[in-house]
This record gives C-alpha cells, sequence and structure tokens, in this order.
C-alpha cells in the first residue's frame, strides 16, 4: 500500500498539488461559513424526565421555563401607577411578538414580590421564546434590538438564557480568530527552532490549513442532516493544527534522516511512507476511536466533538501521507531552503554524539537502572495531583461561563443579588391525569412542596404557597397552570438552582408523595438528568475506548502487555491532569493566572468527558511514536534493555517537540473569554506535557525495564494470530535477514511501524 502510495505521490506530485489547491479552495468556500449553521444548545437528553416534562409544558400548556428576562428599571419605582402601566403594555406588547409563547411580570402576576428589585427601582418581565435552540436564536436577533432600549418610557434591557447562549456562539467566534491570530505567529517561531529553517516550518502548517478548511466542509454537510454544537470548530482547529504538525514532525524527520543517510528524494519519500507515515496512519485510527467513545451519549453537544475530531484525525493523516510526499517531490532540496544560520550553526561540522552519551538514551538507562524508586516517585506525584479530583462537583453551563462584561452576565448577577428568589430557574411539577379543572384539588400537595427545604414559593392554579401556608390566592396569571386533565406547579428555589442544593430540591419534590402521575422538569431537573444521562453511557464509553485501544495496540505489538500498561498510564496521568483542573478551576486557585473567570465551586459537567476522550487519543498517539521505535529495535536486537533505551533516544526529542508544539495551541484556549474553553485548553496542554515527559520518560522505561521479556508476551493462540493477521509491513518492503537475535526462531524479522 505505502509503496504504491509513494510510488504515486512522487511520479504525479504536481496533480496532487493541483488536487490538493483545489480542495482547499472548494473547502474554503462551501465551509467557511460553517459557523452559522452551528447551534449553541445540546446539553440535555430528549428522553429524560426533565425533557418530557418541557415537551408537555410547551405543547399543553403553552409554557415552560422563561428564556428571555428583561430587566425593567425607572426611577420613580415600579410601584408607581405611571410605571405600573407602561409595564403591563410592555409585557402584553412582547408577549404578543411572533415566536414567543408567554410574558409575565411583576405587574400582570399582582406585583410579585419576587420580581421586584430591593431598591424598588426595577421590575422583571419573564418571557418564553418558543421553538429549539435555532429558532429562538432567530426569534431573539429580530425582537432584541427593538426592546433593548428605552421601551413604553421605561429603560429595558434583556438577558436570559437565549442572550446567553447567542454570547457564547459570538463570543466563541471571536475568539477562534484571537487565539489564531496568537497561536499561529507563536507556534512559528518555536517551529523555526524545531525545524531548524522557514520552509521545512512552514511545511506542517500547510498540512494543517488544509486538514481544518477540509474538516469545516465535513462538519457543513453534517449540519444538513444532524445538530452540531458551535464548539466543534474549535475542535476542529486545534486539533487539526497539533495533529497536523505531529504528523508532519515525524515524517519530515524520518525524510531528513533517510536524505543523510545518502537516499534521493524518492527512496527518502518511500522509506518515510512506509515506516512514519505506517505510524501516522496507525496513530489517527488511535485518536479517531478514542473520539468515538463520545458518540454514545445523548447529547449533541458532546457527540459534536467527535463529528469534528474524528475526520480531523483522520483527515490530518490523509493530507499528511498524500499531500506532504508530494509538496516534499516538489521541493527537494530545497526543505533546507532557509535555514537559519544562527539555529544550526555548527550542527553540520560537529559530529554526532555516540548513542550512549546522548540525552534520551541516557535518561532512560538510568531510569531503568533504578526502576523501582522512579516508578514510586512519579505514580505518587501524580497521585497527589490528582487527589483534588475526588471532590469534583459538576453543573450545567451557564451565564457565569461567560466574561463580566457580556450582558446577559450582567443581567443574571442583578437579578441574583437584588432579587429574592430565582424565577427564572423555577422548577415545573407537572401533575398527569387528573380530574378536570374544579374537581381536582392540589392544595395539599402545593403546601407539602412549600415546606421542603431551598423552596421561595410555590405558584399554582389554587394560588401560592410558601413555608406551609397559602400566601396569596388564585389570581391574574393562575389559569396558565390549568389543562383539562392536567395542572403544574412552579416552585421557585431560593438559592442557585444549578448547585448541589438545586439538585437535592429536585430528588426531594421526586420524592414527595403526590397525589397524581407526577414529573419534574426546569434547570436543576436537566443537570439531575444530564448527570444521571452521562454516568448510564459512561461505562459503554469507556469500555469502546478501552477496547478498541487494547486490540489496536496488540495488532501493533502482538503483546498483552503493554496494551494494558498503556491503559493503566494513561488513566494514572489523566486522573492528575482532572486534579489540576478541579483545583484550578473549581476551587478558583487559577483565577487571575488564565485570566478573569467565575468560580462558581462546580467544573462544567462535559469538560471531564471531553477531556479524557481526546486526552487519551493524543496520549496513545504518543504511545505509538515511542513503541513503534522500542518494537523495530526489539525485532532487531531481542535485548528489552537496549530496545527501551534506543526507542526513547529516537523518540524522545520528537514527542517532546510535540508535545510542546500542541500545548502552545491548547494554551491557546486559555485566552478565550468562555472559562470551559479555558479548562479545557489547559487541561489538554498538561495533560499532553505530563505524557510526554513523566510517563514517556520515566513510567514507561521503568515499567518496561520491571517486565522485561513479559513486555512481549502473549498465549501461544494469540501470538499466531498476531504472526498471521498483526500489522506488519508490507510482502514487497524490506523485512531483515534470518537468523537475527530477535527472531529465536531463525524466521525473517520485520521492522515495525516507523
Amino acid at each position: 500500500m505505502f509503496a504504491s502510495l509513494a510510488r504515486f505521490t512522487t511520479h504525479r506530485s504536481r496533480l496532487v498539488l493541483y488536487l490538493s489547491g483545489v480542495l482547499l479552495v472548494l473547502a474554503g468556500a462551501l465551509g467557511g461559513g460553517v459557523i452559522s449553521t452551528l447551534s449553541a444548545g445540546g446539553f440535555t437528553d430528549s428522553s429524560t424526565e426533565s425533557a418530557r416534562t418541557a415537551e408537555v409544558l410547551d405543547g399543553r400548556f403553552g409554557s415552560g421555563a422563561p428564556n428571555l428576562t428583561l430587566l425593567v428599571s425607572d426611577k420613580r419605582g415600579v410601584d408607581d401607577p405611571a410605571v405600573g402601566a407602561a409595564g403591563e403594555r410592555l409585557t402584553e406588547r412582547i408577549g404578543s411578538e411572533k415566536g414567543v409563547e408567554q410574558a409575565l411580570s411583576y405587574w400582570t402576576l399582582g406585583k410579585a414580590p419576587a420580581l421586584r428589585g430591593e431598591g424598588g427601582n426595577s421590575a422583571l418581565i419573564l418571557v418564553r421564546i418558543t421553538g429549539d435552540e435555532d429558532q429562538v436564536q432567530k426569534t431573539l436577533e429580530r425582537i432584541q434590538p427593538e426592546y433593548d432600549t428605552k421601551v413604553e418610557g421605561l429603560d429595558t434591557r434583556v438577558g436570559g438564557v437565549a442572550v446567553a447562549n447567542k454570547e457564547i456562539t459570538d463570543t466563541t467566534q471571536d475568539d477562534l480568530l484571537l487565539i489564531e491570530m496568537v497561536t499561529f505567529p507563536v507556534l512559528l517561531v518555536v517551529m523555526l527552532f524545531v525545524f531548524r529553517g522557514v520552509v521545512a516550518a512552514l511545511v506542517p502548517l500547510m498540512v494543517a490549513g488544509l486538514t481544518i478548511v477540509s474538516v469545516l466542509l465535513t462538519l457543513r454537510i453534517l449540519t444538513l442532516f444532524t445538530d452540531v454544537s458551535v464548539l466543534a470548530t474549535n475542535v476542529a482547529t486545534g486539533l487539526g493544527l497539533g495533529l497536523a504538525i505531529d504528523y508532519g514532525l515525524i515524517l519530515l524527520k524520518r525524510y531528513r534522516e533517510e536524505l543523510r543517510g545518502g537516499a534521493d528524494t524518492d527512496t527518502a519519500i518511500a522509506t518515510a511512507l512506509r515506516t512514519a507515515g505506517r505510524t501516522v496512519l496507525f496513530s489517527a485510527v488511535t485518536v479517531a476511536l478514542a473520539l468515538a467513545g463520545l458518540l454514545v451519549f445523548p447529547f449533541y453537544f458532546l457527540r459534536s466533538f467527535a463529528y469534528a475530531g474524528i475526520p480531523t484525525a483522520l483527515l490530518a493523516a490523509i493530507v499528511s501521507i498524500t499531500f506532504l510526499p508530494a509538496l516534499l517531490k516538489a521541493l527537494g532540496p530545497r526543505i533546507d531552503k532557509g535555514r537559519i544560520r544562527v539555529l544550526n550553526r555548527g550542527k553540520e561540522e560537529k559530529p554526532p554524539k555516540p548513542e550512549a552519551e546522548r540525552f534520551w538514551y541516557r535518561l532512560a538507562t538510568t531510569v531503568m537502572r533504578f526502576p523501582i524508586p522512579v516508578a514510586v516517585a512519579v505514580i505518587g506525584l501524580l497521585l497527589f495531583l490528582g487527589s483534588p479530583f475526588l471532590n469534583l462537583h459538576m453543573s450545567l453551563a451557564d451565564d457565569r461561563v461567560l466574561p463580566a462584561d457580556t450582558q446577559s452576565r450582567q443581567i443574571s448577577d442583578i437579578v441574583r443579588e437584588d432579587f429574592s428568589a430565582q424565577e427564572s430557574q423555577a422548577l415545573n411539577v407537572v401533575l398527569n391525569d387528573t380530574p378536570p379543572t374544579g374537581e381536582r384539588s392540589i392544595d395539599t400537595y402545593a403546601q407539602k412542596l412549600s415546606t421542603l427545604g431551598n423552596v421561595a414559593r410555590v405558584d399554582s392554579e389554587a394560588g401560592s404557597f410558601a413555608a406551609g401556608e397559602q400566601v396569596a390566592p388564585p389570581g391574574p396569571g393562575s389559569d396558565r397552570f390549568s389543562a383539562d386533565s392536567s395542572t403544574y406547579l412552579s416552585v421557585i428555589p431560593k438559592s442557585e438552582s444549578l448547585s448541589e442544593e438545586g439538585e437535592r430540591l429536585v430528588e426531594d419534590i421526586r420524592s414527595t408523595e403526590a397525589p397524581y402521575d407526577v414529573q419534574v422538569g426546569g434547570p436543576a431537573a436537566e443537570l439531575v438528568d444530564s448527570l444521571d444521562s452521562m454516568y448510564d453511557r459512561l461505562p459503554l464509553a469507556l469500555t469502546i475506548i478501552g477496547v478498541t485501544t487494547f486490540v489496536l495496540l496488540f495488532l501493533f505489538t502482538g503483546s498483552l502487555v503493554l496494551p494494558l500498561k498503556a491503559l493503566v498510564l494513561n488513566c494514572l496521568s489523566l486522573s492528575a491532569t482532572f486534579g489540576v483542573l478541579v483545583w484550578g478551576f473549581q476551587d478558583g486557585h487559577l483565577e487571575g493566572f488564565v485570566g478573569e473567570f467565575t468560580v462558581t465551586d462546580t467544573i462544567t459537567w462535559t469538560v471531564p468527558v471531553l477531556l479524557f476522550c481526546i486526552a487519551f487519543g493524543m496520549s496513545m498517539d504518543y504511545e505509538v511514536f515511542l513503541l513503534s521505535r522500542i518494537k523495530e529495535e526489539w525485532d532487531r536486537s531481542g535485548d528489552n534493555q537496549l530496545a527501551v533505551a534506543r526507542g526513547l533516544e529516537r523518540t524522545g526529542a520528537m514527542v517532546t517537540a510535540a508535545a510542546g508544539l500542541i500545548a502552545i495551541v491548547w494554551l491557546g484556549f486559555v485566552l478565550s473569554g468562555i472559562s470551559y474553553l479555558k479548562a479545557i485548553g489547559l487541561g489538554l496542554a498538561v495533560a499532553v506535557l505530563m505524557d510526554a515527559t513523566l510517563v514517556r520518560g520515566a513510567l514507561v522505561p521503568a515499567f518496561m525495564r520491571l517486565a522485561g521479556r513479559a513486555n512481549w508476551w502473549a498465549p501461544g493462540p494469540l501470538a499466531r494470530f498476531h504472526r498471521r493477521f498483526g500489522l506488519r509491513e508490507a510482502p514487497d518492503e524490506p523485512s531483515g535477514t534470518p537468523g537475527s537475535p530477535g527472531r529465536p526462531d531463525g524466521k525473517p524479522t520485520r521492522e515495525s511501524v516507523h
């Protein structure tokens, strides 16, 4: 396969480059506007009780959780008769807008105290825009300019969930541009040091550009069939840039090695594809399978990262083994054009150091001389770093993930500080299969709910209740709670809904005896149900990732021990990464160091799942790079310690450089104003650097020294299976010589990938 690919890309290099240019133009033209087709939601599971409750409220009652909040202010005070009349007109006006299902306010609900600010100069209008996320956004874009000003003589500002989602989308787009403007120049400068030349440094960036625009086109096509999160573009950019640099680095390194060994351009490309190219392709499949675990979750927000990540990994590999060889053929010796003299001064004149004196070789032999102390020290450090993860608390994203100067955040902060209850975060309790209106009695049940901890008030068709007492009879707006054979109650919490107190309130309501069949919805119920859905699917996702990775590494190495080692060490390093995130973002110790963000004592619940899948895939990426060379040396020599030392020496600098470059990409996300993007970026950077240094530089050689020849063990039947079906060189490629020490049976050896 790779021999044929090498012949095609070298003999038809101009054709490959022309086709790549056409793809770049078409993908840029068709995929460039993908952001306008992406969605800001995707955090809920449509099969859960809270989601079904939202459908019932919308379809049966024409109601639901308000997603738009109007903060109305006037110096005369909201109880002034003229202000009250204007407030009623304003409420009626926005309630009659196309796409608006319901509008309730301080004035239309009989001057409900919870909708009046502490100073008496502000009040709230709660609006429900109907439709899915995209329809809500279209309605918001139409009506926001009209109401985000002075209306009916009153100062009005628009906030709420709908505005927060819009600002998350807008901020994400702006941040993506900022991240690219900052990271690209930094990457280029660092790559000049890594590649020691201008042309060589630009080549991986060209691979990255073609990869990214191709992924954007893929996402544009996917939006025709399913919802895709707006944050998918961030993954396409970050992962595409990182993997393209990784793959470009490994291919260019092997290509240059062959040129220095005296090979001509065509031979050097063929050898690089046969060795490093196979490693790149295998690595891409490993990353894609790790990201495939996200597809089992019933949230299109999480699935979107798989929609973006899987094609990114595969396209990065395909572009690297097609476009890159054709580009190398076209460049020929000019790949070294623009060599920077300062960086290369004395490099050509100095003879290479003996193998035993090189840094990575000496590091490996030192570690293998003291494997137990090194392993204990590093594992102890990782466990210490991971210990805060035991106190992880997760929540849904809300306006507090936005910068403090955004409008939805400012209005929500005012509501949290100046208003007595969380009216816009009410829990909705639907009672089904009840007698008709007028024949049912819900007073006792409403009173019981009002006595639960963290309940400020319960509104119903029978009036309002607080602390077990009726505080208001049925009044204006009470008929909204009624339908022929069902009714619902609005349970307003005292404190923040998306919190541990909010979760406990959901459980309390669901466990309270009710006179009829009950469904509970609202923001806190969505949080509880989302976490339950995630935990239900998490074992399947982990099984898919673990089993597929184990099988692939077995096919790659022929060992059962090495895949198990890789899984254990990766999980250990990832737990340390999670601990850093909890310490830094949940506990707030990194606030200010990574920019301003709001400490909520929680982590957005999607962050750990995304980090695990993406970081796990990238960790296996480096595992493949290292094992490929170790396996190659083991096949040649049959000496386990020598194979480990030589494998680390030949990949250590490359893996460290690749990790440093991709860490720069992910650290760019810290510039984002969205707090969970900061967490994802920092987490991935920490995971990559920790994996490329502590794990690959210390734990892997220590473990492989302790395991010895057992590293390569597999039961007889599996060993025979691997000899027949394992990943191996193509028949027409060199396979070693008979009687090699690495094959005591006297059969021909084979080089591993790379």
